[in-house]
């Protein structure tokens, strides 16, 4: 059994060098290596043979088989090499030719117009405050001025969070506006001197959160900036200047903006601003609902009770605040048509800034 054992490993080494290519080895392996051939006809007799020879026929047939398969495998790699060399040789190759481009990295477009935004604030004396995306009820409704069962609140459909606990009417969520960073930050600031809180000239920048319907201009996840300026004698004039000129400086001094009267629970009294649609130039479009203009941000002066909850005597210090959505803005200088593009992540899109 050994000698016939010996007489399969060499015939099977000595056949193998004669495929000289896939169909002749697929053969090759069936008949040296698949069920019927000679060496699985061993394994299958070896309930006949004796005791005492089983280990060392089992043994030495073993040993045929994985020589087998390395140098079936072995010869089927050098097979694929001399393929791939044959393969150069017939396409001449011209190292000459320049190389392919490297794709470089480069910022969201919504990243690019925060930055701006940036820029144009503190150029005029705004500074960067962060808050948290995560907010409690308290800090994103009710210290702005929303009681619990506020009507106002079912325009902001929000995300809760189940936090295992229960919070009765201060429940977890993630923030639908910057807002909540106003408290935050008057607080902040009041803090270094209650008795006499400094003024306040900042921004607010930070993603938001709704539930509501995707639309080419309403996303669920968007980005927000939040303006807060408050001390003494601050005025609606103040709060009309500041929006002007940061129109002015970011679409140029031709640019038009209005303001529409409006109601927001935290400020009062409240406006909306719009500035011209440049998608469409004025002449209606999807984007600007075919009015024109584009609604930019909600605006007004900080309510009394905002202030008294920030730390702030509202009969000694005034404010206003407003609150503008970069995406919009991104939209306006690039001539976007759909909110959607800034997170679809597709790369023909990103690729364009």
């Amino acid at each position: 059994m050994i000698e016939q054992l010996d007489r399969i490993e060499q015939d099977g080494l000595a056949a193998l060098q004669n495929a000289s290519d896939e169909a002749s080895l697929e053969q090759w392996r069936v008949a040296h290596l698949g069920r019927s051939s000679p060496l699985m006809m061993v394994f299958a007799g070896l309930s006949k043979v004796s005791k005492e020879e089983r280990p060392v026929v089992g043994k030495r047939a073993n040993e045929v088989k994985q020589a087998l398969e390395a140098a079936l495998a072995e010869r089927s790699a050098a097979l694929r090499e001399a393929a791939l060399a044959r393969a150069l040789q017939a396409e001449r190759l011209d190292v000459g030719l320049p190389g392919r481009p490297l794709a470089h990295g480069r910022l969201h477009p919504a990243t690019q117009t925060l930055r701006r935004i940036y820029q144009v604030f503190a150029e005029m004396g705004f500074q960067v405050f962060r808050s948290r995306e995560v907010e409690t009820d308290e800090y994103n409704f009710q210290l702005l001025n929303f009681p619990p069962n506020h009507p106002a609140r079912d325009m902001q459909d929000s995300y809760y969070i189940d936090t295992g606990k229960e919070r009765g009417d201060n429940p977890v969520l993630l923030r639908t506006h910057t807002s909540p960073g106003q408290i935050h930050a008057m607080r902040h600031f009041a803090a270094l001197d209650p008795a006499n809180p400094p003024p306040i000239r900042i921004i607010l920048p930070g993603m938001c959160f709704r539930y509501e319907q995707v639309s080419a201009r309403s996303e669920i996840q968007f980005t927000q900036v939040e303006g807060l300026a408050v001390g003494a004698r601050v005025t609606f004039g103040d709060l009309k200047g500041t929006i002007s000129d940061f129109a002015r400086r970011m679409f140029g001094q031709n640019v038009r903006t209005r303001f529409r009267a409006s109601h927001f629970p935290f400020t009062e009294p409240s406006a909306e601003v719009d500035f011209e649609c440049f998608v469409c130039g004025g002449e209606g479009c999807p984007v600007c609902k075919y009015s024109g203009w584009l609604e930019i941000m909600g605006s007004g002066m900080v309510h009394p009770n905002v202030l008294r909850n920030g730390g702030y005597d509202p009969e000694r210090y005034s404010g206003f605040a407003f609150g503008m959505g970069p995406e919009r803005l991104a939209m306006l200088l690039h001539r976007i048509e759909d909110i959607r593009y800034f997170w679809s992540n597709d790369m023909r899109f990103l690729e364009q800034f």
